[in-house]
């Protein structure tokens, strides 16, 4: 549901009353993750998607019968070989969907009004929701901030909140969206129900060093990708907004200063494409000891060799040196730019997903991982 949370908060702005379909559980090779979600109002609107398109109309017809009798259900959807006509998943795989009306005067509609706000506006805040269990339980929102405190409740007993909100900052400190399990009861044991906790983060942020043609590309994939991009080069003729006007920010200082002065987390990611010794000794000094989940730096294999090599000399160890991606990117043959680009952007995508970068014609390797985190700007999901 936040992953269009945008759209949706100008929907409760408008006072419209709408449906909205969320993807709380997934089998096999599912297009859509957990928190994915379509949502349609009483004009018939539609926005979002919960799979590549297999499953949408019958997603479409369970929203207009939500708001038309304000009953939440919980649907399966997955392949049939015996019936060719049936709704279903192409891709073999299995999604649980939760449809829940979102109407005038229900009394979760503040709660769910109050989330979207604040993920809308780029804030932190996780969504609880029960997706299996009694049906008077299903789908109503438990809106829980960073610093634990929250609003709306599950509709069970007290202590059912309290443990659900734990579990839901405790996912939100991690930036992830996926589901959970507690008790009925708010306890690890008794009759267990399901959860989905869906995760607003600000969004991750790619630091672009060096003021460079393939810069002005990168920022523009990193912009696609959901990234906040800063670019940051010593130069102040090269680091101007009319060279770089898709950038959130511009910086002009050294990198190796900036990097010390800013704030990077586990979802930052690092490109350093300075191609200067004097830049980049210093700055990947510091980088490869920083907790980030990416740090790539452009040039030949000579100067990745060189560089290495005057890195050791300042103290860089062998296992921060195995951090590093270099040369920058994926093997695509790339030659403009906007090539290049694509082939970093791939290369932050792989290893963020934990993909292996190898093509999908021929090989025996799953096309959906779990082995990374969602870091898209708003949703995140293991993220």
């Amino acid at each position: 549901m936040l992953d269009i949370a945008d759209e949706l908060h100008r929907w409760v702005g408008q006072g419209r009353d709408f449906a909205v379909a969320t993807v709380v559980a997934v089998g096999g090779s599912a297009p859509r993750q957990p928190g994915a979600a379509l949502a349609v109002d009483t004009d018939g609107t539609v926005i979002g998607s919960v799979s590549g398109g297999c499953v949408e109309g019958a997603v479409y017809e369970l929203c207009r019968q939500a708001l038309d009798d304000g009953t939440t259900v919980r649907e399966r959807f997955g392949y049939s070989d015996d019936d060719a006509f049936a709704v279903g998943l192409t891709c073999g795989g299995v999604i649980d969907i939760l449809v829940t009306p979102v109407r005038a005067g229900d009394p979760a509609r503040p709660v769910f009004a109050a989330a979207l706000a604040a993920a809308a506006g780029g804030g932190a805040a996780a969504v609880a929701r029960i997706t299996d269990g009694p049906a008077g339980l299903l789908g109503r929102p438990l809106l829980v901030h960073p610093d634990g405190a929250y609003e709306g409740g599950l509709g069970g007993h007290p202590e059912l909140d309290r443990a659900a909100a734990a579990e839901a900052r405790a996912m939100l400190d991690a930036g992830r969206t996926g589901p959970a399990t507690i008790g009925a009861e708010g306890s690890h044991c008794g009759q267990p129900l399901s959860l989905l906790v869906e995760s607003s983060v600000p969004p991750p942020r790619m630091i672009v060093f060096g003021a460079v043609d393939f810069a002005a590309a990168l920022v523009r994939a990193g912009k696609f990708l959901g990234y906040h991009v800063t670019v940051c080069d010593a130069r102040p003729v090269f680091a101007t907004r009319a060279r770089f006007p898709d950038a959130d920010e511009i910086v002009v200082d050294w990198p190796h200063r900036h990097l010390a002065s800013t704030a990077v987390d586990a979802r930052t990611v690092l490109c350093v494409l300075t191609h200067d010794a004097k830049f980049d000794v210093p700055l990947l000094e510091a980088a490869l000891k920083l907790p980030v989940a990416y740090v790539g730096a452009m040039g030949s294999r000579r100067t990745h060799l060189e560089r290495n090599d005057r890195l050791r000399a300042v103290g860089v160890t062998e296992l921060e040196l195995a951090r590093l991606h270099s040369p920058i990117g994926l093997d695509l043959g790339a030659r403009t730019p906007e090539e290049t680009a694509l082939s970093i952007a791939a290369e932050i995508v792989a290893c963020r997903r934990g993909g292996s970068g190898v093509p999908l014609t021929g090989a025996h390797t799953p096309i959906h991982h779990d082995g990374g985190r969602r870091v898209t700007g708003r949703v995140s999901s293991v993220a």
